[in-house]
């Protein structure tokens, strides 16, 4: 059984942090070792947070040399991907010779770095480089009504072109 010592600040900041931290992964640690800071057994204190017995034991192990930060850290680093490289140049040529769509905007991608991606990803990139999806409007047809469709002619009779 690992014996921590816990101080008055210490517990204090487990208490705050274990439900205002906005990572619930990083909430369940804080929360084990906050159980721990009250002297529960570590069997009740798997059941309560859901957790196997090596899972606290790193929990504590981490918290023991880290500090409180340590238990923040999550360490996930995520997958690489090949776009990530030419961000940049995307986002440049993206300013001069912006897509209209998704599907032009996947074409252009392709030809720059020839790397092919789905149009999900593609949206998910444009949005991650700042750019946002515009709704366009439409024309109106003619209008089904005799008098509405005179309205209308007077209408484009009186505006300039």
């Amino acid at each position: 059984m690992i014996q921590l010592e816990f101080t008055a600040t210490q517990i204090e900041a487990l208490e705050t942090e274990r439900y205002a931290y906005p990572q619930p992964k990083v909430q369940r640690k804080i929360e084990a070792l906050y159980l721990k800071s009250l002297h529960l057994d570590h069997q009740l204190i798997c059941r309560i947070c859901r957790i196997t017995e090596p899972t606290l034991v790193r929990y504590l192990r981490t918290y023991q040399q880290a500090g409180l930060a340590g238990l923040k850290c999550l360490g996930y680093q995520g997958q690489p991907s090949e776009l990530r490289a030419a961000e940049l140049r995307l986002k440049a040529h993206f300013r001069e010779h912006l897509p209209a769509t998704s599907g032009q905007a996947r074409q252009m991608i392709e030809e720059l770095t020839g790397v092919r991606r789905s149009p999900t990803q593609v949206r998910a990139l444009l949005h991650r480089l700042g750019m946002k999806h515009r709704k366009t409007g439409f024309v109106p047809g003619p209008s089904g009504t005799s008098e509405k469709q005179a309205e209308q002619a007077a209408y484009v009779k009186k505006t300039p072109p």
